[in-house]
């Protein structure tokens, strides 16, 4: 049985940085599958490419090489790790993350990606789409506020000049749009242990989730391979 552990939630309730962690503690991949979905909007901005030209998007991410390498996202022998986090990125990536080719082709290579190795995943959808049978599942949650001081907090730290307000509208209009997009919407599965991070370090979080993986683990005899 493989190790694979699904998380979901809204943006900035601190998915990647505790699944960074949690993948260096029982030594498995961790694939961030909103870094994919930005990838894709980041190209799709360079090449002019718009969420409504689907054959456009079609040929764009079929001519995407996709792989992560120690956390790093690197698309076409480029890392676009650091890229993909600007803000011009994060306002666009909702509107290329709901539609329908862009999401099969991507969840297809999510797929492909926890077939061959122990994982660990976080998104929107693993749970409820791309991981639906995950050995274990969480879904974390925060205010919208804490949120938004988070992302201001993290993109001031890398020397961007941003607004906080801009942050919260940003996050604010992500929330609905990944909640009422068609396709695979954000929504908790119904077997996943849900987490509330609005007051918690992430190093809290990440021990609590690390005993319901260990507990699970014992119970079910799971290795890591």
């Amino acid at each position: 049985m493989k190790l694979t552990i699904a998380v979901d939630g809204p943006a900035g309730a601190g998915k990647s940085t505790i699944a960074k962690i949690i993948s260096e503690r029982f030594n498995i991949m961790y694939i961030n599958t909103g870094a994919m979905y930005r990838a894709v909007a980041l190209f799709a901005a360079r090449e002019d490419i718009a969420s409504s030209d689907r054959q456009g998007l079609i040929k764009l991410i079929n001519s995407l090489d996709m792989h992560f390498d120690k956390n790093r996202l690197i698309v076409n022998d480029e890392d676009v790790s650091e890229l993909i986090i600007q803000p011009d990125v994060s306002s666009r990536v909702s509107e290329y993350a709901s539609v329908k080719e862009v999401r099969e082709h991507l969840l297809k290579l999510q797929q492909e990606m926890a077939k061959k190795y122990d994982v660990i995943m976080d998104g929107r959808d693993i749970g409820t789409a791309v991981l639906k049978d995950a050995f274990i599942k969480f879904y974390l949650v925060a205010s919208a506020e804490e949120r938004a001081s988070r992302r201001h907090r993290e993109l001031s730290e890398k020397g961007m000049d941003v607004d906080y307000e801009n942050i919260l509208e940003g996050i604010n209009k992500r929330d609905y749009t990944d909640s009422n997009r068609e396709l695979n919407p954000l929504r908790k599965a119904p077997d996943a242990i849900e987490i509330d991070s609005s007051k918690l370090s992430i190093e809290e979080v990440v021990q609590v989730m690390s005993e319901h993986i260990e507990n699970k683990m014992k119970k079910y005899n799971v290795m890591v391979n």
